[in-house]
């Protein structure tokens, strides 16, 4: 059901609770592989038909009720002339790291059509061809930036705290900068046709709620602000953010995403009642044997207690070496097991207990 997946992002009830993986287009499935034997992941990034081939090859085989568009975060930053190179098995790579206030000169506004055109060619293409809605994507503040500072992956965050502590107010103005390129871009996805977006602050998990309050949550506020006109659904994600949930459901998304660190009903507690929430099944488990598999997926279902207001995903994204047979068969358990109290939600029937 197309609709699912939209009603539950806006804490409507559904006939079956919603389901789709972050990184589904991809990694896992062979026809992907096959595709990157070919092609460098940037060009079937920046080559529309290729990219929206990769964004349908999950919605075939594994009947997700949504779409992601294939992409990445880093890519509005290549089109404003930031040098970048996305290495296997490593990430992005900037090849001129940012270190003080003068690098901030090299960031300009993004003008989609002319800097990321493929991306809006793709979501045209997409929206001929789906019948489930497509989520457009961006970097978060925090990341992008981890990204410029730090030149690449990190773990420890040391460079971009670094700045981020010792100079506020260059800070404050990467942040603001990197917030309207999101703004930006997203606002051109939707107008291309899609139907809902996610801010991926995938590392802002390595922040305390102090530091998340003061240097990333203004950006945050002033991205989905920005974006409330639209009408579409916005999902706020980050990895390891447990501690920051009810910050980032501050911000004003429309669903906050759920890492596995933090059960479910634990996280509907710190969201509260007017946010949707998306997860949060540790990606780990899909290489288990089924029956874990299933046991995992029912213990998320029940600790949602079919309240509306639920989109089943991952907590973070898919695994490379997941069979695609097992996230197939997980997204049909999913959609057979979904809670009566939905369901009694959807007929208009009062719920019990």
């Amino acid at each position: 059901m197309a609709a699912d997946f939209l009603a539950a992002c806006r804490g409507q009830p559904v006939e079956r609770t919603p389901v789709w993986f972050m990184r589904q287009a991809g990694r896992c499935l062979p026809e992907y592989r096959a595709l990157r034997r070919r092609h460098p992941m940037l060009e079937i990034v920046r080559t529309a038909d290729l990219a929206a081939e990769v964004t349908l090859q999950p919605v075939r085989r594994l009947g997700v009720d949504a779409a992601v568009l294939y992409s990445d975060i880093v890519v509005p930053l290549a089109g404003i002339g930031i040098g970048l190179r996305l290495e296997a098995g490593t990430g992005p790579v900037i090849d001129e790291p940012f270190r003080s206030a003068t690098d901030l000169r090299r960031l300009r506004r993004l003008e989609p059509d002319e800097d990321v055109p493929f991306v809006g060619e793709a979501i045209r293409l997409l929206v001929k061809e789906l019948d489930v809605p497509l989520i457009g994507f961006c970097g978060g503040p925090f990341t992008l930036a981890s990204y410029l500072v730090e030149g690449g992956p990190s773990k420890s965050f040391t460079r971009v705290k670094e700045l981020m502590l010792g100079d506020p107010a260059t800070w404050a103005a990467l942040a603001g900068a990197l917030a309207d390129l999101a703004v930006t871009s997203l606002r051109a996805q939707v107008e291309a046709g899609a139907a809902a977006v996610q801010v991926f602050d995938s590392w802002a998990g390595a922040l305390t709620p102090g530091d998340y309050r003061r240097y990333v949550l203004p950006a945050a506020r002033r991205i989905f602000t920005a974006l409330g006109d639209l009408g579409v659904p916005r999902v706020h994600f980050g990895v390891g953010t447990g501690e920051l949930l009810g910050l980032m459901a501050s911000a004003g998304p429309d669903v906050v995403g759920v890492d596995w660190r933090v059960p479910l009903d634990e996280a509907r507690r710190r969201v509260g009642p007017a946010v949707a929430v998306q997860g949060n099944l540790d990606p780990a488990r899909c290489l288990a044997p089924w029956p874990v598999v299933a046991e995992g997926a029912d213990e998320v279902l029940a600790r949602n207690g079919g309240r509306p207001g639920h989109v089943f995903n991952l907590g973070w994204g898919v695994q490379p070496r997941t069979d695609p047979g097992v996230l197939a068969r997980l997204v049909d358990h999913v959609h057979e097991v979904s809670p009566p109290l939905n369901r009694a939600f959807a007929a208009g029937e009062a719920p019990h207990g």
